[in-house]
């Protein structure tokens, strides 16, 4: 009786171990990375990236002088804002929820549908968009070259060069690349600490990498494939990345967003229609809205409630401290 009471112990540590082996193994896809990476073309300096960020809080890059980039990419609130639809020029709402700027150096493409390849065509778009900034990129700098202020850090930033469309949109990306979510419990709990997360959010990254399926899109330590899927919403009108390509796998298909801080994210998914976390793992549970394009890699979970459950503890444990960010004093 000793004996076998010893056998069923051994094999249970023997299972025990092994998925604690393979539960590192998963861990280590998951790693922050040491270093921000910043393109050849538009390598990092502090004057370059404190630049951008004069640009990216300063309202006179909009018509009207009355919006920002942080107009909708807050970050009180994941480098988003708290509303369904982005609010753009004369308070209008636009098409889709604006997305984070958080981790942005390792994003490509951009946009909800892909449609800028790089971080500085991305930054073009909304100060040209008529519905959102609605300042045409020249006459942006036509006012930017008025400005004492600017003359002298654009002079700083861009040495031999002038204030141009190029400076421009490489200031407000590179600033942007720096915008980076801080060391999460999660990240704790990759580098050793066990204590760092529950047992319940230790579940939760279980079953996101196995039953849930939720790292066949979340990939990488900023939890994206940066790929495009139909995942079954009930919004049918906008086709998404489809207008762009022409191309029926991609007709209602969205950039998978990355993950980090999205505790404080909410609403959720590109047309803010998704009010909490329970009702995003609600409704990939339900598998989506059956549709010709909708992406095989979506079907029903059946996921119990304390697997929900463990599911969002694990989500929450991907938001770290609060970042300090200090708002710029504008030039004159």
């Amino acid at each position: 009786m000793k004996f076998t009471l010893i056998i069923k112990l051994f094999f249970m540590l023997m299972i025990s171990l092994k998925v604690q082996a393979n539960q590192n193994v998963l861990k280590s896809q998951y790693k922050r990375p040491d270093s921000i990476p910043f393109p050849s073309n538009n390598q990092y300096s502090s004057t370059k990236a404190m630049l951008g960020k004069m640009l990216f809080f300063d309202p006179r890059l909009s018509k009207d002088q009355n919006l920002n980039c942080s107009s909708c990419h807050n970050p009180s609130f994941g480098w988003e804002v708290p509303l369904a639809k982005a609010v753009g020029a004369q308070a209008q709402p636009l098409p889709r929820h604006a997305p984070t700027v958080l981790n942005m150096a390792w994003v490509a493409p951009f946009f909800w549908d892909g449609r800028a390849p790089t971080l500085e065509d991305q930054a073009l778009g909304p100060i040209e968009s008529e519905v959102e900034m609605n300042l045409p990129i020249d006459e942006a700098i036509q006012r930017l070259n008025k400005i004492p202020g600017y003359q002298y850090w654009f002079a700083k930033a861009f040495p031999a060069e002038s204030i141009n469309q190029e400076t421009i949109l490489k200031a407000i990306a590179t600033y942007e690349r720096t915008i980076v979510s801080t060391q999460a419990p999660f990240d704790l709990w990759v580098n050793g600490d066990e204590n760092a997360i529950s047992d319940s959010a230790k579940n939760g990254f279980d079953l996101f990498n196995g039953k849930a399926r939720c790292s066949t899109c979340h990939t990488a330590w900023n939890f994206t494939d940066n790929e495009f899927h139909d995942i079954g919403l009930l919004d049918d009108k906008d086709l998404g990345r489809y207008a762009l390509t022409n191309q029926a796998v991609n007709k209602h298909a969205f950039k998978t967003p990355g993950l980090r801080n999205i505790s404080q994210r909410a609403p959720y998914m590109h047309d803010g229609s998704l009010a909490s976390l329970e009702s995003v793992i609600t409704h990939y549970n339900s598998g989506g809205l059956p549709r010709t394009s909708l992406s095989p890699l979506m079907s029903p979970l059946s996921l119990s409630t304390k697997e929900k459950t463990d599911l969002i503890e694990f989500l929450n444990t991907l938001t770290g401290p609060a970042m300090v960010v200090s708002l710029p004093v504008l030039p004159q």
